[in-house]
């Protein structure tokens, strides 16, 4: 060598050839991958090879992409443009179907959000996926941006502190031309053919999956329950207000506060409350912006990864997808809640301001103030019904092999009088008839299913008169109230619940810890109701009932549950076959007529002696405080299992279902007194 340096010769660059796509789907949001096809085509990264579509597709919205071959039939026109990536942006309820017959066909996919209209479907595709070894990217763009894994790495080096919730607030605008602008817009179901759209999972869907990816990392898995309230101001099927709160295995509660019917568009945020400090992402800018306690505020605004250029990466290079379909399980195991919720509930006019046109006809529906509303649920991790919302009504539904059979009010409207307090009704058989009755006229008092107490340190938790001794049945101002506080667990086979009993006062009583299940046992179901009340007094809290005052056989107070009906064919009994009534028997039967049918209640404890009505009214429950007050210095705590089932059961076959039942019955606590 001559010293000389030498010069390498560059390797010639290698050209690659655009990848071939197929569009299923150019109308609507079709439109937006059509720019985006026309973006890189320019740039050489994909040409559009075939259109899919139920109609033609004019040349002029296929401007600058060339003549792609336009077909009816998905997986023929795979086959013949070798389309390696197909994008479908078609209605929610053929995405499943179309999703398999793209992969089936040969072609990674880029499924526009959400992936399914069930989970069922979700797991089809995903089936199909991994079968075929083919990639599935799912449209939720918000989880291309750099900023969620920013936000994870906040997190993880716990730069605001531990972080208590999640909460996620978005509230658009939208006219009533948008829920009609196709068949299924602002659908449920149609033809009995499953939809699920509504604010929560079409266009807040981001909202959702975005909240959920900050949190973990998107599995099905993850999510152990969701908490759903659906409403609607418009006149649609499905939901354009809605609120949800998503607990995790392993991670922070999420609640998401959601509604179409604002005056102007908010921004979206999600916000991540931590214990020294908070961060928040306006998903739709990936701008961050962290408050520490006490440090400087920063803001960043992070790039974001476009998913179809990130899919055709990982057809030539195998690049990691940014929104694979098993990140989504998590996103549709909420979905799947959603789908299984009851109906949304209308919200009155009343609340609302509606726009109309010079013929009358409403153009618009606002909810005044909801930008407001969804930003308190997620500074406060609060739903709807939380929030003393008037249109909000707070009810829960339990299920048993997914048939509605109670519904939980624990927030109602009644009067001071009635002791205002939460409960159960309608609470229904596996067979649809009604065993509650609600303000029955005989004793209006009476409340379905609920936990109600005659006296409680001089307060009156049971409603009506309160009965004096020496004097009889008076009207006193000494009503107590039962406010709920929150739900520590609710989904649809029960809830764990706090309240707090006050006086009329407004001195605190009482804390309640609730826990109500519903579980399947055979051909019926039965309710377990347990409840802890704690004194918060500091000092002996006494509870009575009428019949320690005097009156005789008066001994009702717990645990209560009015039945339906004024028909005479009632009947009560007890294994042994004695007098229910003051029986301290393990089980009591109670079984009458409803409208609907026949049917039996199987009430199942041995705490306490059984309080019975059978003639002047059906009705039956513990007595807490038979023929003597109790004294709770602490806590007091009692659990009480009730079976109900369809027809008239005989002693045995009640035997045999409160035998069932009685694994773990409550006994009386040590702390408790009297």
């Amino acid at each position: 060598m001559n010293g000389t340096a030498r010069r390498e010769t560059p390797a010639p660059r290698l050209t690659r050839a655009p990848v071939p796509v197929v569009l299923v789907g150019a109308y609507g949001h079709g439109w937006w991958h059509l720019e985006n096809l026309r973006r890189l085509t320019q740039a050489g990264i994909v040409r559009l090879a075939g259109v899919c579509d139920v109609r033609p597709v004019e040349p002029e919205r296929l401007r600058g992409l060339g003549r792609p071959e336009q077909s009816e039939d998905l997986g023929q026109l795979i086959e013949r443009t070798g389309a390696k990536i197909t994008i479908l942006v078609t209605p929610i309820q053929t995405h499943a179907e179309l999703a398999v017959r793209a992969l089936e066909a040969g072609s990674h996919l880029l499924l526009e959000k959400p992936p399914a209209a069930t989970f069922a479907g979700f797991q089809r595709i995903s089936a199909v996926a991994a079968r075929t070894g083919l990639g599935c990217q799912v449209g939720f763009q918000s989880l291309g941006s750099a900023a969620i894994p920013a936000i994870r790495q906040l997190i993880a080096d716990g730069v605001v502190g531990r972080v208590k919730g999640i909460g996620v607030a978005g509230a658009w605008e939208r006219d009533t031309a948008y829920f009609t602008r196709s068949a299924w817009a602002g659908r449920r179901r149609v033809g009995g053919v499953e939809v699920v759209d509504g604010a929560l999972t079409n266009p807040f869907a981001h909202a959702v999956a975005t909240a959920l990816a900050v949190a973990g990392g998107g599995d099905a898995d993850e999510v152990t329950g969701v908490d759903v309230e659906l409403y609607h101001a418009n006149a649609i099927e499905a939901d354009d207000t809605s609120c949800l709160r998503i607990r995790l295995a392993d991670g922070p509660p999420i609640t998401v506060a959601v509604s179409l019917t604002a005056s102007r568009r908010h921004e979206p945020y999600v916000v991540v409350h931590g214990t020294e400090g908070r961060i928040t992402l306006t998903y739709t800018l990936d701008r961050v912006r962290v408050e520490r306690v006490c440090r400087e505020v920063t803001t960043v605004v992070h790039p974001r990864g476009d998913l179809l250029e990130n899919l055709v990466a990982h057809v030539r290079d195998g690049d990691p997808l940014l929104v694979p379909l098993a990140r989504t399980g998590a996103f549709m195991r909420v979905l799947e809640t959603i789908r299984l919720a009851p109906d949304p509930l209308p919200i009155p006019d009343e609340h609302q301001e509606i726009d109309r046109d010079e013929r009358g006809a409403v153009v618009r529906r606002v909810l005044p103030g909801i930008a407001n509303l969804t930003a308190r649920s997620a500074e406060h991790l609060a739903l709807y019904s939380e929030l003393d919302v008037p249109w909000a009504t707070p009810r829960a539904v339990l299920r048993v092999r997914e048939r509605a059979v109670a519904e939980y009010s624990w927030r109602p409207e009644l009067a001071t009088t009635l002791s205002p307090r939460p409960y159960l009704h309608p609470v229904r058989t596996l067979g649809g008839v009604t065993v509650t009755e609600l303000n029955p006229a005989d004793h209006v008092h009476h409340l379905g299913v609920s936990v109600a107490i005659a006296d409680v340190g001089g307060r009156n938790f049971w409603g009506g008169r309160t009965y004096v001794r020496d004097v009889g049945p008076t009207w006193l101002d000494d009503h107590g109230v039962q406010r709920h506080l929150t739900f520590v667990r609710r989904d649809e086979h029960g809830f764990t619940e706090t309240l707090r009993w006050a006086g009329p006062d407004g001195v605190e009583i009482l804390d309640e810890e609730r826990t109500v299940t519903a579980v399947p046992l055979g051909g019926c179901w039965a309710l377990d109701f347990r409840f802890t009340l704690s004194n918060l007094t500091g000092s002996r809290l006494l509870v009575q009932s009428s019949a320690t005052k005097g009156r005789a056989g008066a001994g009702y107070g717990g645990f209560f549950w009015r039945a339906p009906g004024s028909s005479t064919e009632r009947a009560a009994f007890t294994p042994d076959g004695g007098e229910p009534h003051g029986s301290r028997a393990p089980w009591l039967a109670m079984s009458g007529s409803a409208a609907e049918g026949d049917w039996t209640l199987v009430f199942v404890q041995d705490a306490d002696p059984w309080f019975v009505r059978v003639e002047e009214y059906p009705g039956a429950g513990p007595a807490l405080a038979w023929d003597q007050p109790l004294v709770v210095e602490r806590t007091l705590t009692r659990r009480i299992v009730t079976v109900v089932a369809d027809g008239r059961l005989s002693r045995t076959q009640a035997e045999t279902l409160a035998t069932q039942t009685s694994g773990g019955q409550p006994k009386r606590k040590a702390e408790d007194h009297g």
